[in-house]
């Protein structure tokens, strides 16, 4: 029987897909009914919060093990990570507001493309040739699914709209924190993946909190007891925001990133599935072909890389 059931990194793969998707789709239904874009996204923070710092102390407690050391660049790579998820979850759920969730969902998934190309383009990392093939067929998908659903033809232009900006814009930033998290998580001094891991998932998302606290009582005051009012929905964005992240990086741990990747894009079906009978939005011929290509092409490129 066992001999059938894939493998746990990739069960444990297919779980932070399944979380991530609801949070998403929590974060989309609080913004449109409830909470602004920014408001929605503290959520993910605030409710966090709790969560993962009480689980970093049970794992503390059952390991018997005490906080290591960190390395100077821990502070940087966090900060650097936590500012760039947090300003990557707002265009997200902006996105969100534009077109459906299964495209907005989509468009974030961009970020493997985007971090090859910035890589060769700014550090001359290698790509292959078919790892350009794959780039162009992603640009494709891209073309397809910025212009508006009954839009014909392809045009570049239409890479400048609201909807592609911030579509795009999250990708990139959300490329940034993955791999500053990565470098945070190098600077802890420990030869444990889950202590570095619950570390700095844990100090990200306290950073992330109080970032957000201060730009919230400036810019938007009236949201942060919106975001307490509506706690009995934002609890679920901490708790799946939380399982999300414990599962990538316990995936991570057990198997290549490349491969968690690929397997992470079952997502954009979740994605389609929530679209159509949550949100009972409708996905144009155009839109179904684009995700369709873009998949194709993310797919291919982490298989190259």
């Amino acid at each position: 029987m066992t001999a059938f059931l894939p493998d746990l990194w990739i069960l444990i793969s297919l779980t932070a897909a399944v979380f991530q998707t609801v949070r998403f789709m929590l974060q989309k239904h609080l913004a449109t009914a409830t909470l602004s874009a920014a408001g929605a996204t503290f959520s993910r923070f605030f409710y966090a919060l709790p969560f993962v710092t009480l689980l970093l102390l049970a794992y503390l407690a059952v390991e018997n093990a005490t906080l290591p050391e960190v390395g100077a660049g821990f502070w940087g790579f966090g900060l650097l990570g936590a500012c760039s998820q947090i300003t990557a979850t707002v265009c997200a759920v902006l996105l969100f507001k534009q077109r459906n969730f299964a495209v907005g969902m989509t468009f974030t998934k961009t970020e493997v493309i985007q971090t090859v190309l910035v890589g060769w383009l700014l550090l001359g990392e290698g790509v292959s040739a078919l790892g350009f093939v794959a780039i162009a067929i992603g640009i494709v998908g891209l073309l397809l699914l910025s212009a508006v659903p009954n839009a014909t033809g392809f045009k570049l232009r239409d890479l400048g709209n609201r909807a592609s900006a911030l579509g795009i814009a999250s990708g990139v930033l959300f490329a940034f924190s993955a791999v500053s998290y990565r470098g945070a998580t190098l600077a802890v001094a420990a030869d444990d993946p889950f202590l570095r891991a619950g570390l700095t998932l844990t100090v990200v998302v306290a950073m992330q909190t109080v970032i957000m606290l201060v730009w919230l009582r400036l810019r938007e005051p009236g949201q942060i007891g919106a975001v307490w009012r509506a706690r009995k929905v934002a609890v679920w964005i901490g708790l799946t925001s939380m399982a999300g992240s414990l599962c990538w990086f316990i995936a991570f741990a057990l198997q290549n990133a490349a491969y968690v990747k690929a397997v992470g894009q079952v997502e954009i079906i979740f994605s389609i599935a929530a679209s159509v009978l949550f949100f009972r939005e409708k996905i144009s011929a155009r839109e179904w072909l684009g995700m369709a290509i873009l998949l194709v092409s993310i797919l291919l490129l982490i298989l190259v890389i």
